[in-house]
């Protein structure tokens, strides 16, 4: 619609309304976007990714390397000692090295702390020891938070899973330390059950240092003083090791009889 002519010169202008309404007629609307489909690359990522997929990719690393350590047999080096080419400080950073690696495949500790006292002395045998204990429980966490937390999350939702989880996300140092300190629970299954809670990595390496300094110690001291069994050192060592465990058996059982009077 147009307006009524200029009495100067007759030239008629188009209202704002009407130049709007051509503009938008004029102008056509604009397509939806199509969105490509997924091809196979991006699928196959997107299965091998997921956190059943990676799930099974852990159980199948550590299968795989508690096969290996069945076959390597590392408990040979308290009969056959360390090979003759690796000595010095060398050798104390390869054996935590291989410690490290042989707790996550699932080797036990007290076998390798008494290895390390037996081929290092008392001493560097304890730094060994210590240090691949720490190594160990930073692989086994970085490895379960990595590969086994999406999947295994949403799995706890039983009452004492809960509680476990609950207390290992707020109270997450106290909580590793007592576990180190406490002999009964199994190493692999704290550092595992520590990867899935939301415990952050440097609280749980510091516990994990702090709370294996006690037990490692004696089992070194033990495995150092092992050629004289009636040195009070070896025998100290042993009281450190039993006691511990003694006391822990007493706890649980106490406790499990507390239990089944409520």
């Amino acid at each position: 619609m147009l307006d009524a002519t200029t009495r100067s010169g007759g030239t008629a202008t188009a209202s704002p309304r009407a130049t709007a309404t051509d503009l938008g007629a004029a102008v056509p609307a604009t397509a939806p976007v199509l969105v490509p489909a997924p091809g196979p690359t991006a699928r196959c990522a997107r299965v091998l990714l997921s956190p059943w997929s990676r799930l099974s990719l852990l159980v199948a690393l550590l299968a795989s390397a508690a096969a290996l350590m069945l076959v390597l047999e590392p408990q040979r080096l308290l009969t056959d000692g360390w090979p003759d080419r690796l000595g010095g400080a060398a050798a104390v950073v390869a054996y935590a090295v291989a410690y490290g690696v042989c707790t996550v495949a699932f080797v036990p500790r007290p076998l390798l702390n008494l290895a390390a006292g037996a081929l290092f002395g008392t001493q560097l045998g304890l730094g060994a020891a210590l240090g691949g204990t720490v190594l160990g429980a930073g692989l086994a966490f970085c490895l379960g938070r990595a590969l086994g937390q999406d999947a295994l999350r949403p799995l706890l939702r039983g009452r004492w899973l809960k509680a476990a989880d609950d207390q290992l996300s707020r109270h997450g140092f106290r909580s590793m330390l007592a576990a180190r300190l406490f002999p009964g629970i199994p190493f692999a299954a704290s550092n595992y059950c520590a990867a899935v809670s939301r415990m952050r990595l440097l609280p749980f390496l510091l516990a994990t240092a702090l709370g294996s300094l006690p037990n490692t110690a004696a089992y070194a001291v033990a495995g150092a003083r092992a050629s004289t069994p009636t040195s009070p050192a070896f025998l100290i060592a042993l009281a450190c090791i039993a006691l511990p465990g003694l006391a822990g058996a007493v706890v649980a059982w106490r406790k499990r009889h507390r239990l089944r009077g409520r």
